[in-house]
């Protein structure tokens, strides 16, 4: 099977740099899993799970949000936060969600634009999502 490259950073590290068959992107619009061949492609990452599949096993990563850009010879992910998925405990969950609520809150003193409140609540909502689909739950 072909692989293709896949880099993972964020603003504090580089995660993950690999030759991997296969990644699943968390992806605003749904889920993809980019192969080698996948058509050129940018999207923007809601909270979620991305899974890396590579000849060392299976990785997975939690990410809050940021950029995949899928070329025919690799993948490359710009997330604003990603930790592997064993670094994510309770205590961790529960500080997203809560920078999650008050982004909300602040969106919300501003009556006339309901776009940015209406994205910061499904950002909550994606982020209690993501706690359930990793076993853990939002307080």
């Amino acid at each position: 099977m072909a692989n293709v490259q896949f880099d993972l950073v964020s603003p504090e590290r580089r995660l993950s740099s690999v030759e991997a068959s296969e990644v699943r992107i968390p992806g605003a619009d749904g889920d993809m899993t980019a192969m080698e061949g996948h058509a050129p492609t940018i999207t923007t990452l809601r909270p979620g799970v991305l899974t890396v599949v590579h000849a060392g096993g299976t990785d997975e990563y939690v990410v809050s949000g940021g950029f995949a850009e899928i070329t025919a010879s690799g993948v490359s992910v710009l997330a604003e936060q990603a930790l592997p998925r064993a670094e994510v405990t309770q205590e961790v969950l529960d500080g997203m969600i809560a920078a999650a609520r008050d982004a909300h809150a602040k969106a919300s003193e501003f009556v006339n634009e309901p776009g940015p409140v209406d994205d910061a609540a499904k950002l909550i909502s994606d982020m209690v999502a993501m706690g359930g689909e990793i076993g853990l739950t939002a307080n």
